[in-house]
């Protein structure tokens, strides 16, 4: 393996430099890859065990077997239905034990609802069908950017999302070699939606990152990234068990963020229905919370049993955007059971890693991707893989 050396420059750690700041070079390690890993593809899973799939292309495509035989072609732009059928896949009248939708031409496939670079991987999985798609590292980006930001955002904000999704990715591919797919497509993952969350903006953003990964001791680190903290993000293990050295708790910068505040109101009936098996709720009282105020566990309290709850079982039952909230009861004069409970919260995701929008605003106030890259993610260092 091959190395050059290139100097950058990035932020000390504390938060003071981002008022009054120095510079100080570090080295940037270019790494060139072998050419049999120069196109890097990714396995995104894009529907999984599902009874149907409904899949085309938007150019004439080949379907192939799982040994690489051509057994058909599918005609453009014409939806068709993906379906188990005796431990195999049927689609139309072909049946096989793992199909392949190849489009010529460049073109997309339609997987779902919606169309995908790649091409797509069909197999029986889970008493159903998954679907995989199988699409170049760099052309992922341009999705997700879009997806997990606005994609007309300032293009510092967009590159350092760029290197965090792409650092993210390879390391659950490293993570997930024995599975059928490297990556899932949704909230629990990083959002990808295909062609129709790409932009000018995401374009630009990919291209001038091209193969930048954030690295701790030489390992592609888990970039996780949020919405907004709501002032200040979490050491890890604070949110989760295990420590990571490079997600610490730094203040943040999303205090104009629409997301940095926010209020929701829950009648007695509606909470019944959404935590059951208490009774009428008298009191939700936070058991432990985290040093910035993060929920981690609550104490439901009914007039016919109490359970008690993990900071996500609550979120997640009552659709709230993050763990860091406080519970107010609302009750008249007199009343032993509240009428209703108010939750007042801040921040949007579980606070660790990168603020999306602590990066929108600094990037609005002049700091470039790599200052906002590493101050989210102390101790990290901006790397480069060579794809060429």
């Amino acid at each position: 393996m091959n190395s050059g050396l290139l100097f950058i420059s990035f932020l000390p750690r504390s938060i003071k430099p981002l008022k009054h700041y120095w510079w100080i070079s570090i080295f940037l390690w270019i790494l060139t890859i072998s050419p049999a890993q120069a196109s890097l593809v990714l396995r995104i899973a894009i529907q999984e065990g599902a009874q149907e799939v409904k899949v085309g292309s938007s150019t004439s495509a080949t379907v192939r077997d799982g040994a690489g035989r051509a057994i058909g072609e599918l005609p453009p732009t014409k939806g068709f239905a993906a379906t188990p059928k005796s431990g195999k896949v049927a689609l139309e009248n072909l049946i096989s034990g793992q199909m392949w939708i190849e489009p010529k031409e460049n073109g997309y496939v339609w997987i779902g609802d919606r169309w995908y670079r790649g091409r797509t991987h069909l197999i029986p999985h889970k008493e159903g069908v998954t679907a995989i798609n199988y699409v170049n590292l760099e052309e992922y980006l341009y999705s997700v950017i879009g997806a997990e930001m606005n994609g007309n955002w300032p293009q510092e904000a967009l590159k350092a999302q760029a290197v965090a999704a792409r650092s993210y990715a390879l390391h659950k591919r490293q993570e997930n070699t024995s599975s059928f797919y490297d990556l899932g497509n949704d909230q629990l993952w990083q959002v990808y939606q295909g062609i129709q969350t790409e932009s000018p903006g995401t374009y630009a953003a990919v291209e001038a990152t091209q193969g930048q990964v954030l690295t701790y001791n030489g390992q592609i680190i888990l970039a996780l990234f949020h919405s907004s903290s709501g002032g200040h993000t979490e050491n890890v293990e604070d949110v989760w068990s295990n420590p990571l050295p490079y997600l610490r708790a730094v203040p943040d910068f999303d205090q104009d963020a629409p997301v940095y505040e926010w209020t929701e109101s829950f009648s007695q009936q509606e909470l019944k229905q959404r935590i059951p098996g208490v009774g009428n709720i008298i009191s939700m009282t936070p058991q432990s919370t985290t040093p910035h105020g993060s929920v981690n566990t609550i104490k439901v309290l009914g007039d016919s049993g109490v359970k008690n709850l993990e900071g996500t079982d609550i979120t997640a039952a009552l659709g709230l955007k993050s763990t860091r909230f406080t519970v107010s009861p609302q009750k008249s004069e007199g009343q032993q059971i509240p009428s209703s409970f108010q939750i007042t919260g801040k921040g949007f995701g579980h606070a660790v890693g990168m603020s999306q929008w602590g990066a929108y605003n600094l990037a609005r106030n002049g700091y470039n991707y790599q200052q906002i890259l590493l101050y989210y993610y102390q101790g990290a260092t901006l790397a480069r893989i060579d794809l060429r």
